[in-house]
């Protein structure tokens, strides 16, 4: 039977955050954002391992290591993000069958949940090429010339956000990688190295919640959620907060369909790690 790995990019430098530390080191709370991601995977029993990929320059990392048997290291990223999980593939590969899945995942995306690596999972491996999480995009398109006037308005039918993680067996996605990089052709995430070589990845809607953190707004709303998923693993059963003779809603229906606006209204300041 197909196993599955996972290689957490978390080799970013965050600039957008406006701050001396990189965004996966911020606390939100109790722990850091790659403690979250990291959490998630390791705790998964469809998870064979995981490979951390982090800059060549982090002094942080270290005292995060986790202490636990599906924790196979951390490597050196690269230059580029398809550089940094190539490096990765290649720790796991000694590991890996050859019909292998690899889950690839942004370390700046602490909400990832069991529910959500389920939903992936079950869906792409009964696909011949992977997928990955994405969300149908319901905001109108603009398309804009180099000094910010409007071209024309695009249709936003079929359009979706990329999310991670983004699911492909691990040798395919090697080659796929190791042949981009020969004809010095970049990419910003794996299902286009896939694209570029003909191939169409399925997409599995993802989630809200499974943000990427990228400036200060996304903390707090990140906070919330995470703080929501907390709160409905703690419940053995989900309790009905509303009931009618017609319609029941659970918890984690109520979290789901709670306005963020809403949430931003309960958050607490989120902490932060290192703020040298």
């Amino acid at each position: 039977m197909s196993k599955c790995w996972v290689v957490i990019a978390a080799g970013g430098s965050g600039k957008r955050m406006k701050r001396t530390v990189p965004k996966q080191y911020l606390e939100i709370s109790g722990k850091t954002v790659i403690e979250h991601v990291m959490g998630v995977f390791l705790a998964h029993k469809i998870i064979s391992g995981v490979v951390v990929v982090t800059a060549v320059d982090d002094s942080r990392w270290q005292k995060l290591a986790p202490s636990h048997p599906k924790f196979l290291g951390r490597v050196e990223g690269g230059v580029e993000r398809s550089d940094s999980v190539l490096n990765g593939l290649n720790a796991l590969s000694p590991h890996v069958g050859p019909d292998d899945w690899v889950l690839v995942h942004d370390a700046a995306r602490p909400c990832i949940s069991k529910e959500l690596i389920d939903r992936l999972t079950k869906k792409v491996m009964r696909h011949p090429i992977g997928g990955i999480l994405g969300l149908p995009i319901t905001d109108t398109i603009k398309e804009t010339d180099h000094n910010g006037g409007i071209i024309k308005t695009v249709s936003r039918e079929s359009m979706w956000l990329a999310q991670t993680p983004q699911m492909f067996r691990l040798q395919t996605l090697r080659g796929a990688l190791n042949d981009l990089n020969q004809r010095g052709v970049k990419v910003t995430d794996e299902a286009a190295a896939m694209e570029f070589l003909g191939m169409r990845p399925l997409i599995v809607e993802g989630s809200e919640t499974n943000l990427k953190i990228t400036t200060p707004a996304d903390l707090p709303l990140a906070e919330y959620f995470l703080e929501g998923q907390a709160k409905e693993f703690q419940q053995p059963e989900k309790r009905a907060v509303f009931a009618t003779k017609r319609t029941k809603k659970t918890e984690s229906e109520v979290i789901k369909k709670t306005s963020p606006k809403a949430g931003r209204r309960l958050m607490k300041r989120p902490k932060f790690l290192g703020s040298e």
